[in-house]
């Protein structure tokens, strides 16, 4: 799919994977909506970039929040692209040490977030998408989906992770055939260990030690390698109803 003068959303824009994602998408033509709840951030973020990034502020959860920054995505240039890079973690174990079950509000915390959150993104902007004239082959845009390798190698204390990664993996294929008549493909990417501001945080020695335990290269991702499967995901339109895995070959242990 040509990406030049089209317009995209990428939830999670402001940092991150997504940060870069907007970065890549905007080298190849398009206008990026930077959608975030981190509102000086987003907005830093897009007037560093120029007139091909705006921001929109909000929760992916809610549906007014991604209906407004779709009205913004789709008055710069024809929509075609949502990239879903929100997200966030948790860690605790079904029954913990002392006896104590895991929490039912955290659990539900990480379903609606990375899970719901990524549907409520896909449907509307797919609603939108389906409005687009159609390119070459009937086709109308692409929706990229962000998993983790937790999907399929959860660890310990990843229950709430896992599940919320696993359901955006399930719902890849389906969607895609739903949306096959309008043109428009469905794709997700499972990384692995990224070098992402959560991992900055770490100290180096334990940054080291992740990086040393993946297959090859034995470091951690870089969000540009994430950018740039997301772009060419965009641009290959042969390439639908699947998840790709970029974790340098990991298979993430029980803990």
């Amino acid at each position: 799919m040509e990406l030049n003068n089209c317009s995209a959303i990428v939830t999670g824009g402001a940092s991150g994977l997504g940060e870069a994602t907007v970065k890549s998408l905007i080298s190849k033509g398009v206008h990026v909506t930077i959608f975030d709840l981190k509102q000086d951030q987003a907005e830093k973020l897009a007037n560093e970039l120029g007139d091909k990034a705006s921001f929109s502020v909000g929760d992916v959860t809610k549906e007014s929040d991604v209906l407004a920054a779709l009205e913004v995505a789709k008055t710069k240039a024809p929509f075609r692209i949502a990239i879903n890079c929100a997200g966030i973690g948790w860690a605790q174990r079904t029954v913990d040490k002392a006896g104590n079950p895991h929490s039912m509000d955290a659990f539900e915390t990480i379903i609606r977030v990375n899970l719901l959150g990524t549907f409520n993104v896909l449907r509307l902007a797919a609603a939108e998408i389906a409005k687009a004239d159609v390119l070459e082959h009937n086709e109308r845009g692409v929706i990229v989906n962000t998993a983790s390798v937790a999907a399929f190698d959860g660890q310990i204390g990843q229950i709430a992770y896992s599940a919320s990664k696993g359901g955006i993996v399930g719902l890849t294929l389906p969607a895609a055939r739903d949306l096959s008549a309008l043109g428009i493909r469905v794709l997700t990417i499972a990384p692995g260990l990224m070098d992402t501001p959560l991992l900055a945080l770490l100290p180096e020695p334990q940054r080291k030690a992740l990086g040393d335990g993946v297959l090859f290269p034995k470091r951690l991702g870089f969000p540009a390698e994430y950018a740039a499967l997301a772009t060419h995901m965009c641009e290959n339109s042969y390439l639908n109803g699947e998840t790709v895995r970029l974790d340098g070959g990991l298979r993430m242990p029980p803990k």
